[in-house]
């Protein structure tokens, strides 16, 4: 297998992405400077600059920006989890400072937030209701991964619970908008890259690490992946993950790209509290099988929405 650190530039974004994900899987562990220039293989006196250049800010704030992102998103999705449980699992140590903290990022207390969000999900489930009663099809902004779309009832989800192996992946990364700019990436600049080296027959991956009503749209990462045999050659200026197994829950999805947002958040936001679970640190991502279509008339495709997620811890 070659070995993307020879070559320079992949070699940086290779270890800077190394240090991304292991900040997001390690959020309630200590993250200084050693910690994380170990990870990149760099020396840490060198270390905090070149992040900084990279990323566009510096490793403390990037670091402080996801334990509160992750912690705006686990408040919401588990509902019934005390705040000072979720305080701990991002990292902070006590809930007055990750109330503080939150409170700077997000300009409401934790507890406030998380009232705020479920109400806004039952007013938006309420007018749901209401367009269903009178049978019309209708536009509602909803503006989910920046593109607006339709707001659909969600009907009887049929959810499973699946186990999958850990896989390896070849991955591109987009750094931007979901939606439109997602699809714009696979038809652009990954099916070229696909094309080239062969790949249409193995399954994909869209990985998405960020969620856009949390994290500025403009910084939310999304990786197009490809499955690989282990030791696979590189293909490309690709990169080499890995999507950890376990147990997921699993919806299937078939329509538009401008659809599929309603279809995460009747996972995550109607689905999951009700379900007996919670997310835990390995992301989320959809699944393309090698015999998954796409009409490129239409633009309808089909895939399987999966999140990991482990049994409710009161």
């Amino acid at each position: 297998m070659v070995n993307p650190d020879s070559n320079p530039q992949t070699g940086y974004q290779a270890r800077m992405h190394r240090v991304l994900e292991y900040i997001d899987r390690h959020l309630d562990q200590p993250l200084d400077l050693e910690v994380l220039a170990g990870v990149a293989h760099f020396s840490s006196y060198h270390f905090h600059r070149l992040f900084a250049a990279w990323m566009g800010e510096r490793l403390g704030d990037y670091v402080r920006r996801r334990r509160l992102e992750v912690a705006a998103f686990r408040l919401f999705a588990q509902a019934s989890t005390p705040v000072l449980e979720i305080a701990l699992s991002v990292g902070f140590g006590s809930a007055e400072a990750f109330t503080r903290a939150f409170k700077d990022r997000f300009a409401y207390t934790p507890a406030a937030w998380r009232a705020y969000q479920i109400g806004l999900h039952q007013t938006n489930s309420k007018n749901n209701q209401a367009l269903s009663k009178n049978d019309q099809l209708q536009s509602y902004a909803s503006f989910h991964n920046g593109i607006s779309s339709k707001l659909k009832r969600v009907a009887v989800m049929d959810v499973k619970l699946i186990s999958r192996d850990t896989v390896t992946v070849a991955y591109l990364r987009h750094i931007g908008p979901y939606g439109a700019p997602v699809g714009q990436f696979w038809a652009e600049t990954v099916a070229p890259w696909m094309a080239t080296h062969n790949l249409f027959a193995r399954a994909r991956y869209g990985i998405s690490h960020d969620d856009p009503s949390i994290t500025d749209p403009v910084l939310c990462r999304y990786d197009a992946a490809v499955e690989m045999a282990p030791g696979s050659a590189i293909p490309g200026n690709a990169l080499l993950t890995s999507i950890p197994g376990g147990q997921y829950a699993s919806l299937y999805f078939k329509g538009v790209n401008a659809e599929v947002g309603d279809a995460w958040n009747a996972m995550l936001r109607d689905w999951l509290p009700a379900s007996g679970f919670q997310l835990d640190a390995r992301p989320c991502f959809e699944y393309y099988s090698p015999d998954s279509c796409f009409d490129t008339e239409t633009g309808v495709f089909d895939c399987q929405i999966c999140i990991p997620v482990i049994p409710f811890q009161a």
